[in-house]
């Protein structure tokens, strides 16, 4: 009885194993530590090992006499005790080459060195990671987080360096590197680190700088935030293998979308048709990727309006166009953003079509637009003009065109408020942290990956539009890489758009899946 009292005395939060009696004796520890077959992990060179050393050389000469502290973060809490699945901080990934779910707890310190290597690298890369839990340990059985008994066998230490190329460290020796010479008057080393990812390595950061009388928050957090920047900024330009894995991504997301199109006999006229599609999609992203680069949107009639509707809880009728946005990550966690409006029918009614082929040759008109050199207002401006001619044609914009392109006018915004392009990559709104100049004032230069993404939104309540138009919404979208030679399609060339060829892939898909085709 006194135990169960004095249990019953511990705070809330460390009440998480009620649900368990766990064994903690000294002869269950040892016992558990006897009578494993050795285990030894492999681990080969990532082929991202070959195209970090030029990212790293980069952010290094960016930085001189200063120690970087970039973090991989931790699982993030789903509810009570129960995680999201793991996904490296993005920084991280750039600049270590570890996808899929490696490492939670994982630090990339880059040392500032005295003297610069033969590359001209003026710091030593150094990945500190969590030593393996396995049988001769008793976090074996203990560590819920790390234990191989729970998680099941991970890399270790040395099996990280292989696969990375980088030197590897215990994260126990982390916080005696990242202190050293801070602020000293020999070396005066200080500290950047990006704060977003882990709150823990955030913490002790703060703390090292307090400790060494870097005490003003303001000037840390322009340190931090320059970091950040630096790294959103380098991440604008692809190297061969992060367009490989682009690719890869795109080409998923195709089988993705093939695979709504062959469960659409069963979504439609169902409660949760929506849900039923958006599970068509997500499942193919486990299968051939990393996961889901976002959250699937799944729009049909009403729903399609809405710019992120994302409960996808509504049924789908025969009548109604169909709004699927949606992308599958890659292992190396390269995301496609991919948008097709299908008509639920298979075949597109005159209204449909005439909004669709609007929708179709603004996207054109945007792509026309791009050139190296150019921005990413020569694609809105392209986009924004081609709709006010659509709409002032059918009688539904209130001025004329050049006035509702004026920037006192923009009444056209009314049926598509959002932007028609964005930076896409290891996020889907990728490089987000960049400077507005070298974003949106930036030009376009080879290796640049982002969308063209144009729509019409015809809200069901929407009186200024022609009743035929409401609860109708559209949008087109595309990935497109800026080569030497120019702009190229990266999508179109797996997933058709011109509303024919929608019709036939709908018909292709369908009989594929055994479904009546008219």
């Amino acid at each position: 009885m006194a135990e169960n009292t004095s249990k019953d005395n511990l705070p809330v939060s460390e009440r998480v194993n009620n649900r368990s009696l766990r064994p903690n004796s000294s002869t269950f520890k040892e016992f558990m530590t006897q009578g494993w077959q050795a285990e030894t992990p492999q681990a080969s060179p990532l082929e991202s090992s070959k195209y970090t050393p030029a990212r790293l050389l980069k952010l290094s000469q960016a930085f001189p006499g200063e120690r970087l502290v970039i973090p991989a973060g931790v699982a993030k809490v789903r509810n009570n005790d129960c995680d999201f699945r793991f996904r490296p901080d993005t920084t991280f990934a750039y600049y270590t080459g570890l996808g899929e779910d490696y490492e939670p707890g994982a630090v990339l310190v880059l040392d500032p060195q005295e003297q610069a290597s033969s590359t001209g690298m003026l710091h030593q890369p150094i990945l500190f990671v969590h030593a393996r839990y396995d049988y001769h340990t008793p976090e074996f059985f203990r560590s819920a987080s790390y234990g191989e008994y729970w998680t099941g066998a991970r890399p270790g230490i040395a099996e990280f360096g292989v696969m990375t190329g980088l030197e590897s460290r215990d994260v126990r020796e982390l916080a005696s590197l990242l202190a050293k010479n801070v602020g000293s008057e020999a070396h005066d080393v200080k500290l950047r680190v990006v704060k977003e990812a882990d709150p823990q390595v955030t913490e002790l950061v703060e703390s090292i700088r307090v400790h060494a009388g870097f005490t003003d928050h303001a000037t840390n957090q322009a340190a931090d935030d320059e970091l950040h920047q630096f790294a959103a900024e380098a991440r604008m330009f692809k190297d061969e293998w992060e367009i490989s894995e682009m690719d890869s991504a795109i080409h998923a997301t195709r089988h993705g979308f093939d695979n709504i199109l062959r469960h659409l006999d069963k979504a439609e006229g169902k409660e949760n048709g929506e849900r039923i599609l958006e599970a068509a999609f997500d499942s193919i992203s486990r299968i051939e990727g990393n996961d889901v680069g976002y959250g699937t949107i799944v729009a049909s009639g009403d729903d399609a309006p809405t710019l992120h509707w994302m409960r996808n809880t509504h049924a789908v009728q025969s009548q109604d166009m169909l709004l699927i946005d949606a992308g599958i990550e890659s292992k190396g966690l390269y995301t496609a953003d991919i948008t097709r409006t299908f008509p639920v029918s298979g075949k597109f009614s005159p209204v449909q079509r005439k909004l669709y082929e609007a929708v179709y040759k603004a996207q054109l008109a945007g792509f026309e637009a791009v050139h190296i050199g150019g921005t990413y207002s020569d694609i809105h401006h392209a986009c924004m003009r081609s709709l006010c001619e659509s709409l002032a044609e059918w009688g539904v914009l209130p001025v004329s065109v050049e006035e509702a392109l004026s920037p006192e006018g923009q009444q056209h915004r009314r049926w598509h408020a959002c932007g028609v392009a964005h930076h896409l990559g290891l996020d889907v709104h990728d490089c987000a942290e960049a400077r507005f100049s070298e974003y949106q004032g930036g030009t376009f230069k080879p290796g640049m990956i982002f969308t063209i993404e144009p729509g019409l939104y015809f809200r069901r309540n929407d009186l200024l539009v022609p009743e035929e138009f409401r609860g109708i919404g559209i949008r087109i979208e595309d990935d497109v890489l800026i080569t030497e030679d120019g702009p190229v399609w990266m999508s179109k060339k797996y997933l058709p758009s011109a509303p024919d060829d929608v019709e036939a892939w709908m018909a292709e898909q369908r009989k594929l899946a055994g479904q009546d085709v008219d």
